[in-house]
């Protein structure tokens, strides 16, 4: 399915699946009864990942988290056009994407925990560490487009960012970079209305975010971001795109977080609970539990089937990380280059030496 044209100037949003769970494209639903089953089973494990988070994080077990609950269908959904050869360029709000595409959540749970093991990725998954300065990182994502394009080895670059983040001015070179060399990137931004506590009506004027395309000539596309199919087919549109060699396209998904920007946040202080209320309506597992029990394929043994594996997968994969030794301190000094720089070596030698005066 290829979506119809859409004006982001005039706030146009793509939606196939209703807030009610009903199915309202033009045409057949892009993916098979089974393929939504295991997308759900997907969301699912991610939202029981981020609830478990949160509960460790506030016992210490897990240290400043990043929530993701109410945006698992921009997150699952983006990463399915992908192939093996392409990147992905995360922030850290990206945690079910980056599982999705190939990094077990033992390693993402390492992550969270500060062991810098967990930004190891695995031999052949294309996944950039999580990036925790707001917007710098799609300028990276760019250059792995560039070099995909040099190579002509028919990788693209996805990059995540937030609505946040497009008041950073990197955002903005690297779109523009990639309008002018026609790069083979895909911008996705997860406008969840609020930069850390900073409403997207504050920090922009336009009316939408999928319109700054159209400044450095490429398309912006504005999609439900709660909608599994319209951002399943956004996405699979501008990566089809961008692999014909057709240039970037930047996706705005409109979506919410349920929790806070962090475990280190309190949104009681900026947004009220009738607001909240008003997206919970919204939830991207709730839509996509009624659409399969329309098409009799949801019943709630099934459900209770889902929640015990998916948290049996969860808990396995926290246990593991738990288990495993704190890296030794050098290690900061280790991998910050190929070879370390004699700076770097003196300041290893200097934290040695106290640590052994202290026994």
């Amino acid at each position: 399915m290829v979506l119809d044209t859409h004006d982001p100037l005039k706030g146009d949003m793509v939606q196939l699946l209703a807030p009610d769970g009903t199915y309202i494209g033009p045409s057949e639903p892009p993916l098979s009864d089974a393929q939504v089953r295991r997308i759900y089973e997907d969301m699912m494990t991610i939202r029981i990942y981020d609830r478990k988070a949160v509960s460790l994080q506030r016992q210490g077990r897990f240290g400043t988290y990043a929530q993701m609950e109410g945006q698992e269908a921009s997150l699952i959904m983006s990463t399915y056009p992908l192939q093996p050869q392409d990147w992905m360029v995360t922030s850290y709000r990206e945690t079910g994407a980056m599982w999705r595409y190939g990094v077990p959540l033992k390693l993402l749970s390492l992550y969270w925990m500060g062991n810098e093991f967990g930004s190891h990725m695995p031999e052949g998954v294309r996944v950039l560490p999580m990036s925790i300065p707001v917007g710098s990182h799609p300028l990276h994502a760019v250059g792995l487009a560039y070099a995909g394009k040099y190579r002509r080895d028919n990788s693209i670059a996805m990059t995540y960012f937030g609505d946040g983040a497009t008041s950073e001015g990197d955002v903005h070179e690297a779109m523009n970079l990639a309008g002018v060399y026609q790069l083979p990137c895909v911008f996705f931004c997860q406008n969840n209305q609020y930069a850390i506590s900073m409403p997207i009506r504050e920090q922009t004027a336009s009316a939408t975010i999928a319109q700054k395309a159209v400044a450095y000539g490429f398309p912006g596309v504005r999609v439900d971001g709660n909608d599994v199919f319209a951002v399943y087919t956004a996405v699979n549109d501008a990566v089809e795109r961008a692999r014909r060699g057709e240039g970037p396209t930047l996706i705005e998904a409109y979506t919410y977080r349920m929790g806070a920007h962090t475990t280190a946040d309190d949104p009681t202080k900026y947004r009220d609970d009738d607001e909240v209320a008003i997206w919970r309506e919204r939830d991207p597992l709730r839509r996509v539990q009624v659409y399969l029990a329309g098409r009799g394929q949801w019943s709630q043994d099934w459900e209770h089937e889902l929640l015990e594996s998916c948290t049996a997968v969860v808990e396995e994969a926290m246990n593991e990380a738990e288990a495993v030794p704190e890296p030794p301190p050098q290690d900061m000094f280790r991998y910050m280059y190929a070879e370390m720089t004699p700076a770097l070596k003196e300041q290893e030698a200097s934290l040695l030496s106290q640590l052994q005066k202290k026994g």
